[in-house]
Order: structure tokens, then C-alpha cells, then sequence
């Protein structure tokens, strides 16, 4: 794949854009392979291929130069705007939006923040697309001082891109290294972005989460759901469920299926998705999911967790390892080195299947999808 960007080297995100994707591929699955160590037992399925280019379903851009020609990309060394509006890895109707949005900047006269200098609004402009083409649009301010500008200029945004479904404030007060804040301010009447992703709508709210590239996503589902289809539990827990991907994927007649996450508003958009579908033994709950695993009463037969780059941590793996009446868990895990810590904490269950998943292409990311089986 070819950028212009990291030619020019204005961007050097995509550190493997010069490899062959098959070779990115290939390199993928040895390195994955090598941090988990050498397991006969262990039956490696074919990676799954993305995409190399259009991917992205999502794009955090950060807002750079002045509120007459404002640039939406990154910043570079010394915090100067760089703008990749044509960066390769957006599908073509984000790519679309970005002019509109740099142009209704201008409009309303939208400040970008200046890191050197602590000064300005607008830090980030958070963009998302949904498989029908669909779009959620967050600003990440640093107060409410735009916010009424912005209300009254977007009637205008909303017919300039016709498209757009949800838009909202993120108020992010804070000079630190974190994209968002706490506190978000909806300003359309929908609040929800559909997500069509295989047999399900499933729905994102403005600060949920939200795999970024939909299609491995939802080969990531299907295959969980093929393994636990496979197992037949009758009793299944989701931790870190987010929105409800794997739940609702591995819901089945005569199962009760239980999510768990500590985002109010995933569990919200879970809960519809589950309503939608008819999904009576689907239920979700707002919580850790050590502190639910840990002062649970009764424990299911199999387990699902898709915890964030630091993995479970060790109650949760000692419980898992303990627990004995959970006799499966499948582990989705986006980084190989925790996953490994994870495992080696929970000795009984053994890894019997895995399969790469490259959720990020031209680079060294991917998403790595395990079942373990006790005994």
C-alpha cells in the first residue's frame, strides 16, 4: 500500500506500509506464536485477512492549525497540526466528511487547542461510520465556551452531510495525554449509532467502545460463536462485553447468557440490541468484572473475556484457575504479552484453539482469538 504521508514522512504511524500484506500477515502469526511458546495441543486456525486499505471504521483526528485553516490529522514533535484528510486507512465516507468538517470549523469559528501554549477549544474531532454509511460525529473541547456556536451552526452541518446521525460534545478540560473526557453533551435527538454486524443491530453511544474495523470484528464473533456453539453450555459469561458483541453472537435456546461492563452507556446499547433480537436469557449489568467474577454465587460452564491490553490481571486469572465448575473460556485479547502472562496464571486451562484476527493492518497490531479447555 502506498502513502504519501509516510513517504513524505509526515506520518510514520503504519510501521509495516512497505511490507507485502501477505508478509505483514505471515510475520503476524510468528510473532504471535513465538510470545505464546511452544504448544503441540495447540491447533492454529488460518489468520483472518483484512482489508489493506478503507478499514477503519473510526477516525480520531487531532485538530491542528488555526480556526481559519485548521488541519485534522496529528500533531508533530513540536504540536503543530500535520493534516491527513486523505489518509488511506478511512473508508471513502469518512473521507468525504472531513472537508465538510474542516470548512464548518471555520463556520463556527471553532479555536483548535494549542498544546505548546495551553490555549484554544477544539482538541479532537471523533468520527465514526457504520456499515450503512452512517455517520457519529464528537468534538472534544476543553470547555463550554464553543458549544453554543456549535448548536447554532449545526443545522447547517446536518444538511451539508445528510448522513449524519448522532452529534455530541465531549468535554475534556485537562492538559494530558487522553483523547476524551467524562462528560458528554448529546446535541441531536439520536443518541445511538446502528452497527449492523452479522445477524445483529448492534449500537454505539458516543463513549462506547467499539472494535475499529467491522468486518474482522464480525469474523471475530462468528468464530467465538462457532466454538461455544461447538461446547453447548448452557450457562455462558461475558466479561468486558462492551456493547455486547459476543453475548448476543453466543446467545442460544435454553442458555443463559450474562454480560459484564463498567460502561453504563455500552450496557444501555446492549440491552437494546438483546430487546431487538428477542433475546430473553441475555441479560447485562453495569460492573467490574473481577469484583462480579469473585463475589459471584453460581458460575457458569464457559467464559468469555475481552479485557484491554493489560489482560485480566491475577484475582481474575486465580479465579478462572480455581473455578472449577468453568470448564472453557474463550479469551479475545489485542495484545500477545499479556495474554501470555495470563495464561501462564491459569495452568489447567489450556489453550486447545487459536486464530489471528488482523484488526490493524500496516502495523504490528492484531486481535488474537483463544479457546482453552480445562484439563
Amino acid at each position: 500500500m502506498h502513502c504519501s504521508y509516510f513517504a513524505a514522512e509526515r506520518c510514520r504511524s503504519c510501521t509495516l506500509i512497505e511490507q507485502p500484506y501477505a508478509d505483514q500477515l505471515v510475520g503476524k502469526q510468528r510473532q504471535v506464536e513465538a510470545v505464546l511458546g511452544r504448544r503441540p495441543e495447540l491447533d492454529w486456525l488460518a489468520p483472518v485477512a483484512s482489508l489493506e486499505a478503507g478499514f477503519r471504521n473510526k477516525a480520531k483526528m487531532v485538530v491542528g492549525g488555526t480556526a481559519q485553516q485548521p488541519t485534522l490529522g496529528i500533531l508533530d514533535a513540536e504540536g503543530r497540526g500535520i493534516d491527513l484528510q486523505r489518509c488511506g486507512l478511512y473508508p471513502p465516507g469518512l473521507t468525504a466528511a472531513f472537508p465538510v468538517l474542516a470548512e464548518f470549523i471555520v463556520q463556527a469559528a471553532l479555536a483548535p487547542y494549542d498544546v505548546p501554549r495551553r490555549s484554544g477549544e477544539l482538541k479532537f474531532l471523533i468520527v465514526t461510520e457504520s456499515p450503512d454509511g452512517e455517520l457519529m460525529l464528537r468534538f472534544v473541547l476543553r470547555s463550554q465556551e464553543s458549544v453554543t456556536r456549535i448548536r447554532k451552526h449545526l443545522p447547517d452541518l446536518m444538511r451539508a452531510l445528510p448522513n449524519l446521525q448522532v452529534v455530541s460534545v465531549n468535554l475534556h478540560p485537562e492538559h494530558k495525554a487522553t483523547v476524551e473526557g467524562q462528560r458528554e453533551i448529546v446535541l441531536t435527538e439520536q443518541e445511538t449509532l446502528r452497527m449492523r454486524v452479522n445477524d445483529f443491530d448492534m449500537y454505539l453511544r458516543p463513549q462506547s467502545f467499539f472494535q475499529t474495523n467491522t468486518p474482522v470484528a464480525a469474523a471475530l464473533y462468528r468464530q467465538a460463536r462457532e466454538w461455544v456453539a461447538e461446547r453447548a453450555p448452557e450457562s455462558v459469561w461475558d466479561l468486558y462485553c462492551g456493547v455486547g458483541g459476543f453475548a448476543l453472537h453466543c446467545a442460544a435456546p435454553g442458555r443463559d447468557v450474562i454480560g459484564i461492563e463498567t460502561s453504563a452507556e455500552a450496557i444501555a446499547s446492549a440491552e437494546l440490541s438483546a430487546r431487538q433480537a428477542g433475546l430473553d436469557r441475555v441479560a447485562f449489568q453495569v460492573g467490574d468484572a473481577t469484583a462480579f467474577a469473585l463475589g459471584a454465587d453460581v458460575v457458569p460452564e464457559l467464559v468469555i473475556v475481552n479485557p484491554p491490553r493489560r489482560g485480566l490481571g491475577e484475582d481474575l486469572c486465580r479465579w478462572l484457575e480455581s473455578s472449577s465448575a468453568v470448564r472453557q473460556v474463550v479469551y479475545s485479547s489485542c495484545h500477545a504479552g499479556s495474554l501470555a502472562r495470563d495464561l501462564a496464571l491459569m495452568p489447567s486451562l489450556r489453550p486447545r484453539r487459536a486464530r489471528l484476527l488482523d484488526m490493524f493492518p500496516q502495523t504490528t497490531h492484531y486481535e488474537v482469538l483463544t479457546l482453552l479447555e480445562r484439563g
